[in-house]
């Protein structure tokens, strides 16, 4: 699913690669390091026993690829209720908050209905040809509307209504940094949060009003043609290879397992537990 809560308790729409998160990296046993040694294999692709950062980039991107399609079909198949091959909004709505919009659910109701105007809001979006019903084309652009250009300024919008305490439809950096971090009575601010301020002052708040309006959240959020997939590939290699040489053994992989539990060479631990021919 693609809502969750904020470090504030409320719910957020996050684009993910991933949602579940199965830390097999922490105990690696000796069935487990066999299948790490599958994934590498396959990652591998000129068989010359080292992952190269060419190799470690088409992988991540075929991963990401492949979650965004499984993602797609698994909740294809739980909101077409009629099997005519569109999902309405009527079928979504009944699907994702039939259930609280009950009046015994009075104490949440507000909330859910809230996010359910927002969805609608996003759902009329999707939906091109605004017949009520999506295709799966569409359904894609509904639940991963980060890759599409059309769905681009509904993303920034939600991103603002989610982070905007004050209702002014911009972001502060009170704001900015409320939404990351909240700091305890008496502790030291840590250093990434000294980061993302001087970030905010220098590169993210363009025209210096000391706020980001929409423009300016789009680019943070939607940085154009940054290649995420390729800079991953670049920070697991700079964090794994133990000896310098640009690209990962088997060993240097294995060696750093708990690290390596955050990434998506195994789409975050779900791959172990998939049949070699679902790679």
């Amino acid at each position: 699913m693609f809502l969750r809560e904020n470090r504030k308790g409320k719910m957020m729409r996050i684009p993910l690669l991933g949602d579940s998160v199965h830390c097999f990296w922490q105990c690696p046993s000796f069935s487990e390091q066999g299948k790490t040694g599958k994934i590498v294999d396959r990652i591998d692709t000129d068989g010359d026993g080292h992952v190269s950062h060419g190799e470690l980039h088409q992988w991540i991107k075929h991963r990401q690829t492949r979650y965004i399609q499984d993602d797609v079909d698994k909740q294809w198949k739980e909101f077409d209720f009629n099997n005519d091959g569109h999902v309405s909004w009527q079928e979504y709505k009944n699907k994702t908050y039939g259930y609280f919009l009950d009046e015994k659910f009075g104490d949440v109701k507000d909330s859910y209905s809230s996010m359910m105007t927002r969805d609608e809001r996003r759902f009329k979006v999707a939906d091109r040809n605004a017949d009520g019903r999506a295709t799966k084309e569409e359904m894609t652009a509904f639940l991963h509307p980060e890759l599409y250009d059309h769905m681009k300024d509904i993303v920034v919008k939600e991103t603002i209504e989610d982070i905007d305490l004050n209702g002014d439809g911009l972001i502060n950096l009170e704001e900015y940094i409320g939404d990351m971090f909240t700091s305890e009575d008496g502790e030291t601010e840590p250093e990434w949060v000294t980061t993302e301020k001087k970030q905010f002052v220098e590169f993210r708040d363009l025209n210096k009003d000391g706020a980001l309006d929409a423009s300016e959240v789009a680019m943070w959020i939607l940085p154009g043609e940054i290649d995420h997939a390729d800079n991953e590939a670049r920070h697991l290699i700079h964090e794994t290879d133990r000896d310098k040489d640009g690209r990962l053994s088997l060993s240097e992989i294995l060696d750093k397992m708990e690290f390596l539990s955050g990434s998506s060479i195994t789409d975050y631990g779900d791959l172990m537990t998939k049949p070699h021919d679902e790679l």
